[in-house]
């Protein structure tokens, strides 16, 4: 990093002892310190960056956007100033600014790998993937040969639709590391998601051999083969979660227009307004049917593969308890005729099959008690659930669904809605009210 306009030496050991004792959890040590180092130099613009950082670390953000914004202040060309202010603010969804922070401390320096890290970091917590691509090949042009930059590179040029320099990427790295099983991996879950599943099979039977009780193989065995497997495997469902977790709620409602939690809030509330019922909120993620419920006389429990989703529904302290567990392990799990109502908003897109859902939500299920749940539209005229490779998502025949609940005990209400936009276009999902009649 450039230097700045103070003398290092004066504050360096209270900086390097309050940098550690904030990555200790050691935060009131850590301020302490930093007073300090304060009354020793007012103006120190690390003082107030490691301050930010402390404040963060103790969940108080409106004080690290204050301590942040002083930095700067009293820096604005400070590069390690600008680095961490645009951290956090992308870790806590305000893009725009993270974005603007990242291009300027970029331009201050070019070459600083610790810069470049942050400002790639920064433009995929974004979602910003031209930005990302950009700033990646202008790593590669100071690092040719940099295996990471590459991996990245060409997961970033597949998601875009640009497959042929990513093949010509994975191609390249698995062809001078061919013993790393990741860049195989990477190129299988290419080939998956650019609809050429087939074309994986042969790096499929050579990560077997070293990885034979790898569900995840098993799943894209199963696809390179043409079946369609009955669900995804929990370790792909978590990690995919578990890295959108922060930035879920923002990305999903704001972005992409998401209101079913809301509107099967309101459908509950107005059903049970005094909200006397026990309801299990399967694949509750961030919580947000929780949030628009609110508090409940009965209690209301989550349950959710990703730990990151369930940390941040904890946050609106309307939750009873969570369960850390894959859905249909809980389904199996609970006593029969436990619950008033179960919901499961957006889940079985993940889930192929939806017969021991369905047939365990029968059973948990109090007599009149209600299974909310949604499905995104299939084709009549097509199989009863397919798999979209593009995205790892199922879909569902509509009569089959009705047909099942009813079969398992169910009266059945459907209603077709979009459920959310993507890539601009409207995805079709319909959602199911089955109420136990026995």
């Amino acid at each position: 990093m450039s230097a700045i306009s103070i003398p290092a030496d004066i504050n360096r050991k209270y900086l390097e002892a309050a940098r550690q004792q904030i990555a200790q959890g050691d935060l009131k040590k850590a301020a302490q310190t930093l007073n300090k180092a304060h009354r020793q130099m007012p103006n120190d613009a690390r003082v107030f960056m490691l301050a930010g950082l402390m404040a963060e670390r103790a969940g108080n953000i409106p004080k690290a956007e204050e301590a942040f914004g002083q930095c700067l202040e009293l820096a604005p060309v400070w590069g390690p100033g600008l680095l961490e202010s645009a951290l956090f603010r992308a870790r806590h969804g305000q893009f725009e600014t993270a974005i603007e922070l990242a291009e300027k401390v970029a331009r201050i320096e070019p070459r600083n790998p610790q810069v470049l890290a942050g400002v790639i970091d920064i433009a995929h917590r974004a979602g910003n993937l031209p930005m990302a691509i950009r700033h990646l090949q202008r790593g590669l042009e100071l690092h040719p040969n940099d295996a990471t930059l590459r991996q990245h590179l060409a997961g970033d040029l597949g998601d875009v639709g640009e497959h042929a320099q990513a093949l010509q990427l994975w191609n390249g790295l698995i062809e001078e590391f061919p013993q790393q099983p990741r860049y195989r991996m990477g190129r299988v879950k290419f080939n998956v998601a650019r609809g050429q599943a087939s074309e994986a099979l042969d790096d499929i039977l050579i990560l077997e051999k070293e990885f034979p009780e790898d569900p995840t193989l098993v799943y894209y065995a199963a696809l390179a083969r043409g079946e369609t497997p009955a669900h995804l495997p929990e370790e792909i469902h978590r990690n995919l979660f578990d890295n959108m977790a922060e930035q879920f709620d923002k990305h999903l409602v704001q972005g992409l227009g998401y209101q079913l939690p809301k509107l099967v809030a309101q459908q509950l509330i107005a059903r049970h307004p005094e909200k006397e019922v026990n309801v299990l909120d399967l694949g509750c993620g961030t919580g947000l049917l929780g949030l628009c419920l609110g508090p409940m006389q009965g209690y209301l429990i989550g349950v959710d593969s990703s730990l990151k989703m369930i940390e941040q529904a904890s946050k609106h302290g309307v939750y009873d308890r969570f369960h850390h567990v894959n859905l249909l392990d809980a389904l199996s799990n609970t006593p029969d005729q436990e619950y008033d109502v179960i919901t499961c908003l957006d889940v079985l897109v993940y889930i192929g099959d939806p017969q021991p859902v369905i047939s365990n939500a029968a059973r948990i299920l109090k007599t009149g008690g209600e299974f909310i749940f949604s499905c995104e539209t299939g084709a009549e005229d097509g199989p009863d659930f397919a798999l979209q490779q593009a995205n790892g998502r199922y879909t569902h025949k509509r009569s089959h669904i009705e047909a099942m609940c009813k079969q398992a005990g169910f009266s059945v209400s459907t209603e077709e809605m979009v459920l959310r936009m993507e890539g601009g276009q409207p995805v079709h999902a319909f959602v199911v009210t089955a109420i136990k009649t026995a």
